[in-house]
């Protein structure tokens, strides 16, 4: 297994208006309950969550370019289009940069 393998992931809300929340990690599961837990700041306020989608890359550089396209406008727009997410957008304190 490649030591720069990352996976870009998508959370869910359980809000009846759900929230989305794009990320990168090496290990999803312990990043999920990091999340979870309260531990992240830009989610704590919005728990619980649950993988929406997860992507896994076997090249990290690959993984950090398409978070940061996800966290784009035209990236929202794909994933709106691609993953069912209506209301992709940044979480609070959140930029489109980060």
């Amino acid at each position: 297994m490649p030591a720069d393998k990352r996976f870009v992931y998508v959370l869910e809300n359980a809000d009846q208006d759900p929230h989305f929340y794009v990320g990168l990690a090496a290990d999803v599961t312990a990043r999920l309950t990091a999340h979870n837990a309260g531990r992240c700041t830009h989610t704590a306020r919005r728990r619980p969550w649950h993988f929406h989608v997860v992507i896994e890359f076997f090249n990290e550089q690959a993984a950090i370019r398409f978070e940061r396209y996800l966290k784009s406008g035209s990236g929202r727009a794909f994933a709106k289009r691609h993953f069912g997410c209506e209301a992709l957008r940044p979480a609070a304190g959140e930029t489109a940069a980060t």
